[in-house]
């Protein structure tokens, strides 16, 4: 599946992509907003400034992913894929990040308020000014 092919099904009211291969998909500024992607590959994917409110991402592959000011919001990334994406500035309020892979990636700025990370790998991850407050970090 292509990218526009999924924004054409979401318009028509599609919302399961699960196990979809978007691998490099550009998908900049997408409103995908509680769609399923479980298992889903968003590797190297261009999600800068998409809307993925609501999403469920869990065990979705997003290594070197940009999701650089993307919402996130709420959204289940539980075991997703996350080395050496982009994250800054996204919006990652109340995101569950249980288990999920972390290592190198750049969530400076990010806002992880009442983020769930418990046992999420984040190895090398760049937090410089991430807004942590309330977060899950056991």
């Amino acid at each position: 599946m292509d990218a526009e092919g999924l924004i054409k099904r979401y318009q028509a009211g599609e919302r399961d992509f699960t196990v979809a291969d978007l691998s490099a998909a550009n998908l900049r500024q997408a409103n995908l907003l509680g769609a399923k992607l479980y298992s889903a590959n968003l590797e190297g994917a261009l999600l800068g400034a998409a809307v993925l409110s609501g999403a469920d991402l869990e065990r979705a592959n997003l290594a070197k992913a940009d999701l650089q000011e993307a919402d996130l919001s709420a959204a289940n990334l539980r075991r997703a894929d996350l080395h050496e994406a982009t994250l800054r500035k996204a919006d990652l309020r109340g995101i569950n990040l249980n288990e999920a892979n972390l290592r190198e990636a750049n969530l400076r700025e990010a806002d992880l308020r009442e983020a769930n990370l418990r046992e999420a790998n984040l190895q090398e991850a760049r937090l410089g000014a991430a807004v942590m407050s309330g977060a899950n970090l056991q």
